[in-house]
């Protein structure tokens, strides 16, 4: 494996500015100070960017302050036809913002591409939204009056942005807000910032206003957000991450009553019935484990699987999952890329040994790759035991577990146990028994016979410690509005 950067590489990495991006302006962080961003499949340094201070983080609050109430007067076909250019920008930037993702997060090229297509249709989708912000209007029951709701947006916001899916997130976020009519502050993940800046500099190609997106990388995530949570003029949050740091974030959000949204942490049921067609379960499996390295919080992590069919099942993607060439992400044929750092390396080897020491059976992978990057084999264990850590945990890899059961009714119990509630799947040929799923899967969101459910037009969200709010689809603009109502007297 070459671990030089090929000459396309080097150029768009020079294309990639440097810098904070505040009030329409590239900037230093105000002490000087730079972190470094590497490749994990080398594990060599590709940039070296800003590292904003917490007195940054307020500037660039200031920022989005400033320009707040221009930009919620700005006629709603205004907004749109900037979100519209913004999508027609990363169309044109395609190659260069999938390149970028792999370079700095690890997934295989395809990956990206695919993940460039789904975060810029929230552009697509939000830019359509933005002139259809709708109230209501009425007489009040009583006969006296006549009631105005009218939706007004929530003012300046500030999102946390995660390191798995550093494009799709962003504009998963940045959209709806700017649809609705709010300014934002952005703070990427310190180990994959460069996407969120590219697409910056394409927001500003757009026509944005200086002030209404500004984005500040930090490596320390903590110090830098507090004092932008604690900001009397911060009036939402928006963060998706793990449930232990969002628990965190809300309590520091619930001094200002801030509006909050967390997408939090998954552990996602993967039942597969005695009736199922096994074709599509084998497919929908691959998709829902493997997809982004098994490194995204709607990835399947319980395979609880019908005792009648579970062998033939392991047997069919422990023979896929074999096949499967790993290596840097520009490589090609390459569908495992790196996981994001040793320490998910570390965890997988431990929960793979947990599981293996209660009496987990190995049939493919489980291992460690000796050499440059962080690499972990897809695997595959069966006859998973209760107890283990693995059930329990969202293992962020690509790392399917199976369990078994034998009635629809255990298959339930196992799926709903756990603290998490973000999305289930579920194979039948039963319709029947297929709603009766949606109804007793504790979960925000479903995949019935398909192993891919994320889609810009449709709400994304849990339950339970899986977050708080909806993004995407006609809720997602909600999120980003006020709702006020008016009465007038009869005259």
């Amino acid at each position: 494996m070459s671990t030089a950067l090929a000459p396309n590489e080097q150029d768009l990495l020079s294309r990639v500015p440097a810098g904070l991006f505040i009030a329409g302006e590239w900037s230093d962080a105000s002490d000087g100070a730079s972190f470094d961003v590497r490749d994990p499949a080398t594990g060599e340094v590709i940039a070296s960017i800003a590292d904003a201070t917490p007195a940054d983080g307020i500037r660039a609050l200031d920022a989005a302050v400033a320009a707040q109430d221009e930009w919620a007067a700005t006629a709603p076909r205004t907004r749109s036809d900037i979100l519209r250019r913004a999508f027609d920008l990363v169309q044109a930037h395609k190659e260069d913002l999938a390149l970028l993702m792999t370079l700095e997060m690890g997934k295989p090229l395809a990956e990206s591409r695919g993940e460039v297509a789904y975060g810029g249709e929230f552009l697509r989708w939000f830019s359509e939204e933005a002139v259809r912000i709708q109230g209501r209007y009425g007489s009040n029951p009583e006969g006296t009056g006549h009631m105005i709701v009218s939706q007004r947006p929530v003012g300046p916001s500030f999102f946390i942005t995660p390191w798995n899916f550093p494009f799709a997130m962003a504009t998963r976020k940045i959209a709806p807000a700017l649809a609705a009519g709010c300014t934002v502050v952005v703070k990427p993940a310190a180990l994959t910032p460069l996407t969120t800046i590219f697409f910056a500099k394409l927001l500003e190609e757009a026509g944005l206003p200086a002030g209404v997106v500004n984005v500040v990388q930090t490596s320390s995530s903590s110090k830098l957000s507090g004092p932008v949570i604690a900001d009397p003029r911060l009036r939402k949050l928006s963060f998706t991450g793990s449930t232990e740091v969002g628990r965190k974030l809300i309590a520091q959000a619930a001094d200002g009553i801030l509006r909050v949204s967390m997408e939090l942490g998954g552990n996602a049921p993967f039942v597969v019935f005695e009736d199922a067609d096994l074709d599509k379960a084998v497919d929908g499996a691959m998709a829902a484990k493997f997809r982004n390295i098994g490194q995204a919080c709607t990835a399947a992590n319980r395979f609880i699987v019908h005792e009648d069919v579970a062998d033939e099942f392991a047997r069919r993607v422990a023979e896929r999952v074999q096949k499967m060439k790993i290596g840097r992400g520009t490589e090609e044929g390459v569908v495992i890329g790196p996981l994001i750092d040793a320490d998910a390396v570390a965890k997988a080897q431990e929960l793979v040994g947990d599981a293996v020491q209660r009496g987990a059976r190995v049939l493919a992978g489980g291992n460690a790759l000796d050499g440059a990057g962080t690499f972990y084999e897809p695997t595959v264990l069966t006859d998973v035991v209760a107890g283990s850590e693995i059930l329990r945990e969202e293992i962020f890899g690509p790392v399917l577990a199976i369990a078994r059961f034998s009635d629809e009714a255990e298959a339930v119990r196992l799926a709903n146990d756990t603290e998490y509630g973000l999305v289930g799947y579920v194979f039948t040929e039963n319709l029947a028994r297929g709603h009766r799923m949606i109804d007793a899967l504790e979960t925000g969101m479903m995949g019935l016979n398909v192993g891919v459910v994320s889609n810009a037009a449709a709400p994304f969200g849990g339950v339970k410690q899986s977050g708080i709010g909806r993004e995407g689809g006609a809720e997602g603009i909600h999120e980003y509005l006020s709702t006020k109502y008016t009465l007038l007297p009869n005259s």
